[in-house]
This record gives structure tokens, C-alpha cells and sequence, in this order.
């Protein structure tokens, strides 16, 4: 697929240091698209963290954490907006004109509110116990921040699916009530790497499930962390399924072809123990990462300049952001807000 002609969005929460899933599934891909793409923007989903994280030094150290990540990795700021959700105060104004749009029916569906009712009824507890208007309004905040910038192209993983497709059924009524085309309606672009990435307990990789490795772990904390990969029993010169290893599974994305056929080869052959595989994961992580990381370690030192970088981002996407709430204020208050 093509990006040439695409307007290209997608956002990352920051909910804890990065991994190799945010890596593979959606860092790389995101950086591939944005370049391509005619125009993209990369936000940082600071407002939508309160829900999850209450430390507010904890949302400032991820958020640099991620933004020294994506810039160490290649995300090109000079092309792509780079940017905080929360210095676009758009953002928050669009929100409050799509709930006037919205109805209740379509947020009980909710994947994150849905789950703390079924949370709630398994410990007996009253419905919405534990449930802010934050959490419930999630997916409003989330369709204003993808329809601020008249993004056509989202991609997501597909536990994130149903956001996009929230935003095109408030985009749709907003449209409908107001008889004109003014939000773009977005497709979801799910990668393939998305949803591939196993974690070292052989489940998919996730915070939640605490068997991350981060992206800049390096040296011994590196090679321990692939070192806990789950295996089985067989013994060394017992043929193995590669595509039944987690060894082999990360591998995919850090080695070269010629690296990868070899490992097949040899699992399938049998003679290559698990032991010997990690370690031939961990250096293949090792050299694709090695300079990236010299280059984080730098900017994270530099907190002083993630916040330019950011706030120059922040400024090239409100020229959007600005021009889609001049078309929805006009619209639904028969004049615009937008000051000049």
C-alpha cells in the first residue's frame, strides 16, 4: 500500500518505558509510514495516560522516554509533526463538540469501559465502580485527536480497531446532523507486526503482563532478559519448530535474512540448543540497536530538547488543528471560534 497521497496519525500512550512490541508493531512502522506519507503526525497520548497513571513525574519521564525513542529511531521531525496531545488545546475543545454529537449507547461499547464492568461483576462490585468520566469519555477524546488533523490513515494494532472505528461513526453523525463533509473519515491500518510480538513468557508482549524488554535495555540486563525466554524440554540435537519459539519469533525482526534462514535451518535440523539461540538473538538485538541507543542516551540527557522538538511539533499540528475547529464551530455555532 501506498502512502503518497495518505494523511498519516497515530498516537502512543505514555504508560512505562518502551519495549521491543511498541518497537516492531508500531515505532517502525509508524517511522516507515511517515516517511512515505504526504503528510503525517505522531502525538504523545499524554491526557489519555491520567486514566492508568497518577504520578505525574511518572507521565513526564515516559513522555520523554518515548520522544527520545521515536527521534533516536528516525522518526524525521522536520517532515512528520512530533507532538504533546496535551499542548493542543483543540483538542480538548473538539472533544466537547463531538459529545454533543455522540450518543451514550455507542461508549457503553467501549473495550476499556466494558472491561471494568466485567472487572467490577467478577468481585461483586457495584458497575461503575472504579469508573471516571475520563475512562468512559476515552473514545471521544480519542476520535477528536484523530479527526483534528484530517488523518485518512491510522495505524493501529487491533486491540486499538475500534477506536478508529468510533471516530468514523462520530464522524458520520456529526456529518449527517450537519449536512456537510467536514471530518475526514479515517481508515485504521493495522501492521502486520502489530499484534506478533511475544514477550519472554512466550505471551504477547505487554506492560501488563510484565514480560517486556525494553528497547535500550543493553548489556547484561539485555542478555539476562533473553536469557528468561520460555522454552520447552528438547534437548539440543532435537529438531525444533521455529516457528513454535519465541527465540525465533523476536528474532524475525533484528536479524538479517541470510541470519534467520540460518536459524531456521538449524532448528529444524535439531544441534542448535536454546541456549546458544538466545544468545544469537541477543546479538542480533544488540547490533540494530546499539547506535539508536548511544543517540537516546544523548537526547534523554537533553530534556531541554525534546520539549523544543515537541513544542515545535505542537505548533506545526495547531495550524491543522486550527483550521478543522474553525470548520466545526462555524458549523455547529454558526460562527467561528478560532482565534487569529
Amino acid at each position: 500500500m501506498s502512502y503518497a497521497d495518505k494523511i498519516v496519525l497515530t498516537g502512543i500512550k505514555p504508560t512505562g518505558t518502551p519495549h521491543l512490541g511498541n518497537l516492531v508493531g508500531a515505532i517502525w512502522p509508524v517511522i516507515t509510514m511517515s516517511k512515505e506519507a504526504k503528510r503525517s503526525f505522531v502525538f504523545i497520548a499524554d491526557l489519555h495516560a491520567l486514566n492508568a497513571e497518577k504520578d505525574p513525574k511518572a507521565i513526564k519521564q515516559s513522555t520523554y522516554e518515548i520522544a527520545a525513542a521515536f527521534i533516536a529511531l528516525g522518526l524525521d521531525t522536520e517532515k512528520t509533526a512530533f507532538f504533546r496531545q496535551s499542548d493542543i488545546p483543540e483538542d480538548f475543545q473538539l472533544a466537547m463538540f463531538l459529545m454533543n454529537v455522540t450518543g451514550k449507547g455507542l461508549m457503553n461499547r467501549g473495550h476499556a469501559y466494558k472491561a471494568m464492568l466485567d472487572k467490577n461483576a467478577e468481585k461483586g462490585q457495584e458497575p461503575d465502580d472504579g469508573v471516571n468520566m475520563g475512562l468512559f469519555t476515552y473514545p471521544i477524546l480519542m476520535a477528536a485527536d484523530i479527526l483534528l488533523y484530517g488523518a485518512d490513515t491510522i495505524p493501529v494494532g487491533a486491540d486499538q480497531k475500534q477506536h478508529v472505528e468510533f471516530a468514523r461513526d462520530i464522524a458520520g453523525s456529526f456529518n449527517h446532523v450537519y449536512g456537510r463533509e467536514v471530518l475526514t473519515m479515517p481508515e485504521p491500518v493495522i501492521p502486520e507486526a502489530a499484534n506478533a510480538i511475544p514477550g519472554f513468557d512466550g505471551r504477547k508482549m505487554s506492560k501488563s503482563y510484565g514480560n517486556t524488554i525494553p528497547i535500550f535495555a543493553e548489556g547484561k540486563a539485555l542478555k539476562k532478559l533473553c536469557m528468561k525466554i520460555v522454552t520447552d524440554s528438547a534437548l539440543p540435537e532435537d529438531p525444533k519448530d521455529p516457528d513454535a519459539s519465541t527465540i525465533f519469533q523476536l528474532y524475525l525482526s533484528f536479524a538479517s535474512e541470510e541470519e534467520i534462514a540460518d536459524m531456521r535451518q538449524r532448528f529444524a535440523q535439531g544441534g542448535l540448543s536454546y541456549g546458544d539461540a538466545k544468545t544469537m538473538l541477543y546479538e542480533a538485538i544488540e547490533d540494530k540497536l546499539a547506535a539508536p541507543r548511544e543517540r537516546y542516551k544523548a537526547l534523554m540527557e537533553s530534556p531541554q530538547q525534546l520539549d523544543e522538538i515537541l513544542e515545535q511539533g505542537a505548533e506545526r499540528a495547531r495550524f491543522s488543528a486550527r483550521k478543522t475547529l474553525e470548520k466545526v464551530s462555524k458549523a455547529m455555532l454558526g460562527r467561528s471560534i478560532v482565534s487569529n
